[in-house]
């Protein structure tokens, strides 16, 4: 069985919602980041970490390839132009979406106080409102990548949740009728009451 620890209002989020779609029995711990729990299985002290017997996978995005390449669903096979395309886009939200928001999380909370650098704050909510609105007129069908829930839907509906508490700017509306899509799904429903 899956072990799955970090904190639902986390990256470990995306891990928890992929199991669900998966619907695949797993245990949660909902460790906070450098906790004694967290350090004695991954030295950086970084969530989420899956653990499976006795291997040790840290990392949202390498578990999430994991799981879905393993159990064959919520992704493109390997080797294949499809793929190749999911990979970009996955690659993509990491560069443009993930990093703008965990940039401005860095100078919001997680630096210490005379390491932060808050007047980047308004150019990287620029930078967001940009990438999602090129990424919106990019969507497929009800997904990114046309009718199938793929790893890149994972990664952008977490960060979409993570941009509003972080109070980004509001998405366009045919980026918030997707998010509609997501959310209204039974695996998210269901990883979201993980947090309840």
């Amino acid at each position: 069985m899956y072990k799955v620890v970090g904190g639902v209002q986390s990256r470990s989020f995306r891990v928890l919602w992929c199991l669900e779609e998966l619907d695949l029995p797993y245990e949660h711990l909902a460790a906070m980041p450098r906790s004694a729990e967290v350090t004695a299985l991954s030295p950086l002290g970084k969530i989420p970490v899956l653990v499976e017997g006795d291997a040790i996978i840290p990392d949202s995005t390498a578990i999430l390839a994991y799981l879905t390449d393993k159990h064959g669903q919520l992704t493109c096979p390997a080797g294949t132009l499809e793929r190749a395309r999911q990979d970009a886009l996955t690659f993509r939200i990491l560069d443009e979406i993930d990093a703008t928001l965990w940039t401005a999380a860095r100078h919001s909370f997680i630096l210490p106080k005379d390491e932060r650098v808050p007047e980047v704050k308004p150019s990287l909510k620029l930078e967001y409102a940009r990438n999602i609105e090129r990424l919106t007129g990019e969507i497929r069908g009800p997904f990114l990548m046309g009718d199938a829930l793929t790893v890149p839907d994972i990664i952008l509906g977490h960060c979409a949740g993570w941009a509003r508490t972080a109070n980004f700017p509001d998405a366009p509306a045919a980026f918030v009728d997707y998010l509609r899509r997501l959310r209204g799904r039974p695996g998210f429903k269901r990883a979201v009451a993980r947090g309840a």
